[in-house]
């Protein structure tokens, strides 16, 4: 195959799709392809997938942009999103749903653990915050809630772990998503024993933890005739969604942030060493075994505003594009939203965080409830950048990916809120764009300068001063709510 038309698919498994991106050697997108998949919350806290339908979807994608391009691709890379489990027999058989980021019934097991000696050690060995959100406390609750299942797990994968256990029948992790597990020492690079031993397992139940840049090869003959590959075809492993976004979007470089809205949100900075805030409130990842990426995600963004046309405004989600577009040019005036919808992760890290519209009038439409959910998403994210400003340092450049960056007031209303310029360098699909330059570092293919223009929204002054002090009365409401809920 000649240089023009050897190609590598980016394989992003979100929380609401997969998405398949081919992308060229000259840097030109040849063919994306992306598949749905729902959340189920069968009781309250609780959010599970069924991991054979993203299974599904990633055969399906990466099938269907091999037919889209032609030929065989010179590598396939993955990027996933974090913090999901799952229970597996000895057979292979999944025990479990796949239980996500945003599930919160092992809260009371986060609880008891963040403010003792191993719990204050496990953060500082891990860089993952002690929360419901970690595989540690959602393995801890399986064992405490369901010991007859847990006795009989003999592997403990997240999602990407499992696709690549039907893939090549291996287990394998590879260490930007195991540094997001609460399980994995980010200074040695080996599962950590003393959180191991707060679950209750063995490094042996953990998939075998390998480089963002391993490249496994040898799929399994059925798998690759369903893919229409190669078996021989090489598959790097990757990494994390939020890391690759960092890579993604170029923003290796000391105070460049990347911020990132899908179905929740994300403030991050990459740096060359391993950083914990004193008061527990950000992460440190890996991207690779020489980047750290150090941040706060939040649980609440584009999943709000679905939840709000779809349950609260009784509206089809169909609507929702047209909803925010006519919020974006609506006052909504002292209506002000705290988006806790699902529990919070950084900087408050309270699963039990609940959502609120504060100073509800008679005249308030459903664009000043959309309206005042975008802007209540934008100050929880401020609250993250400036928590990483004390740890990190100063941030002297934002660029924006996801979702939300089809809607560009919504990028506007962020920088006029942050006081600072957004720069749109990828349109929503930095993860998968992350995942293939890291494929093309593995290949040796040259560098090339991004395909995409630039955008950079400027932030109105005026407007900067108005939402200051909505900000401060953002972080006053929060902290009084949060009393009176809590007071016995």
């Amino acid at each position: 195959m000649s240089d023009h038309t050897a190609y590598i698919i980016g394989v992003d498994i979100g929380t609401s799709s997969t998405k398949s991106i081919v992308q060229g050697m000259d840097g030109k997108i040849l063919a994306v392809f992306q598949q749905a998949y729902g959340t189920s919350h069968p009781q309250p806290g609780y959010s599970e997938q069924k991991p054979e339908v993203i299974l599904e979807a990633v055969i399906a994608g990466i099938r269907e942009v091999v037919a889209q391009t032609g030929g065989a691709p010179a590598a396939i890379s993955f990027s996933s999103a974090m913090h999901s489990i799952m229970a597996v027999s000895r057979e292979g058989v999944a025990l479990t749903p796949l239980i996500i980021w945003a599930d919160n019934r092992s809260e009371p097991n986060a609880l008891g653990l963040r403010d003792t000696p191993e719990g204050r050690l496990i953060y500082w060995q891990t860089g993952t915050p002690v929360h419901a959100m970690s595989p540690l406390c959602k393995i801890m609750w399986l064992r405490e809630q369901q010991p007859a299942l847990f006795a009989a797990t003999a592997m403990f994968p997240g999602i990407k772990e499992y696709i690549f256990h039907h893939f090549f029948g291996r287990w394998l992790t590879d260490h930007s998503i195991a540094s997001a597990t609460g399980l994995f020492d980010i200074h040695t690079l080996q599962w950590n024993e003393t959180a191991l031993g707060v679950a209750g397992i063995t490094a042996a139940q953990l998939p075998q933890p390998v480089p963002a840049n391993h490249v496994v090869s040898g799929l399994l003959p059925d798998m690759a005739a369903m893919l229409g590959i190669p078996a021989s075809t090489p598959f790097v492993i990757g990494g994390s969604d939020g890391c690759l976004a960092q890579l993604g979007s170029g923003a290796l470089d000391a105070g460049h942030a990347t911020l990132t809205i899908g179905t929740s949100g994300a403030v991050r900075m990459a740096g060359a060493q391993p950083l914990t805030d004193a008061r527990g409130r950000l992460f440190t990842y890996l991207l690779t075994d020489d980047i750290y990426i150090t941040g706060g995600a939040s649980n609440n963004g584009g999943v709000v505003l679905q939840w709000l046309v779809r349950d609260f405004l009784r509206q089809p989600l169909d609507a929702l594009n047209d909803l925010v577009g006519e919020a974006l040019v609506t006052d909504p005036g002292k209506l002000l939203c705290l988006p806790y919808l699902l529990g919070e992760r950084a900087p408050v890290w309270n699963s039990h965080a609940t959502a609120a519209f504060i100073g509800i009038q008679p005249q308030h439409t459903p664009a000043h409830f959309t309206r005042a959910v975008l802007e209540g998403i934008c100050f929880a994210l401020l609250s993250i950048k400036e928590a990483l400003e004390e740890t990190a340092g100063p941030v002297k450049r934002i660029s924006v990916s996801g979702g939300f960056t089809n809607a560009p007031g919504w990028i506007q209303l962020l920088a006029d809120i942050f006081g600072q310029e957004m720069h749109l360098q990828q349109e929503s699909d930095a993860s998968a764009l992350g995942a293939i330059l890291l494929a093309a570092n593995v290949l040796g293919w040259p560098e090339r300068p991004s395909q995409q223009a630039q955008t950079v929204f400027t932030p109105d002054a005026t407007r900067f001063d108005a939402y200051r002090k909505k900000y401060k009365m953002f972080l006053k409401l929060y902290g009084q709510i949060e009393e009176c809920l809590t007071a016995e």
